[in-house]
């Protein structure tokens, strides 16, 4: 039996409830091939889970030296 669309969308605004109340919110970004394939070969180089915890290691390094920059 195939979800309705309505059942399908609630259950992705429960989604985004949940992360939002641990903190969290998602996005869509459109990146070309070639950045899609290096933050793939990171994630296997460093046995993440997916995409999203290359990219929060990315901007905390660049948090960093954005800060270190700034003192």
């Amino acid at each position: 039996m195939q979800p309705t669309e309505n059942a399908v969308s609630d259950r992705q605004r429960a989604y985004r409830r949940r992360l939002v109340a641990k903190g969290r919110a998602q996005f869509l970004a459109d990146l070309p091939c070639e950045d899609l394939a290096f933050l793939d070969k990171l994630k296997e180089r460093q046995g993440l889970r997916n995409r999203g915890q290359v990219l929060e290691q990315l901007i905390e390094i660049g948090r960093t030296v954005t800060q270190q920059q700034m003192t």
